[in-house]
């Protein structure tokens, strides 16, 4: 294989939402950086921090991707090849259903020096925010955070599992199969088990529901709920519920 002229690559994790919720280390990365890829979850805010940096936008979306996968494989090869400090500017932590051991796997068929920076991610830095604990002593020993759907745009099968365990449930990029969801908890838990669902979690457009299993797809619907959110199941929740003394069990607020 040809030696080629070799920059870096740094993944970086961009927290969940809230500029502010990113490391120094990640920072400084980005200050760093010659050329920035971004994800379409990171707060445009970031980029501020380098003005001079080439950014390119590879985001996906339901149903449209600016780049797929193997194109931005193929971009950050390039710019390392071409002696650039790259950032790969992901949303949350990179490893957290971030795609990134493929992009650290093609840049290692190179030999091209890659490093990770770790962000906080959604389901941890979201829940933290609105003070839901996510384990709790004698309520919840463990946790369980999975995706709503695979790579072929199915179901994930873990999700009739996590329903029968006594764990937190997280459940990231669920929305589309909401329904589906709920039915599976429905199969192991009672109706008035609760649920809390965060869309744009610690950003200015967020919005978030509370309910049950029994209310919370009405309560999804009232209020115009979508992705990208996180759908939390499980009694911790209601520690988040009991701050709104006022409040009946399902609400939304923003």
């Amino acid at each position: 294989m040809q030696q080629l002229n070799k920059g870096n690559i740094c993944l970086v994790g961009a927290g969940p939402g809230d500029p502010e919720l990113i490391t120094l280390k990640g920072l400084k990365a980005i200050q760093n950086a010659e050329v920035i890829l971004y994800d379409a979850l990171i707060n445009p805010l970031l980029l501020d921090h380098n003005p001079v940096a080439h950014k390119i936008f590879v985001g996906k979306r339901k149903g449209f991707a600016q780049r797929t996968q193997e194109e931005i494989n193929h971009l950050l090869v390039h710019y390392a090849a071409q002696n650039k400090k790259v950032v790969r500017l992901k949303g949350g932590d990179p490893l957290i259903f971030g795609r990134a051991c493929e992009e650290l796997s093609y840049a290692a068929l190179f030999d091209i020096e890659t490093s990770v920076v770790p962000g906080i991610s959604s389901f941890t830095g979201i829940a933290a925010q609105h003070q839901i604990p996510l384990t709790k002593r004698s309520v919840s020993e463990s946790l369980w955070v999975t995706t709503g759907h695979t790579h072929d745009g199915q179901i994930s099968s873990d999700i009739p599992l996590a329903a029968q365990s006594t764990a937190t449930v997280i459940v990231l990029m669920g929305m589309r199969f909401l329904k589906e969801i709920v039915t599976a908890f429905r199969e192991h838990k009672p109706e008035t088990y609760p649920v809390a669902i965060i869309q744009n979690g610690t950003t200015k457009a967020e919005k978030v529901v509370l309910g049950t299993l029994g209310t919370i797809e009405e309560e999804v619907q009232k209020h115009s709920i979508s992705n990208p959110a996180n759908i939390i199941f499980g009694p911790t929740v209601l520690d988040q519920v009991t701050q709104y003394k006022n409040l009946k069990s399902t609400l939304c607020y923003q």
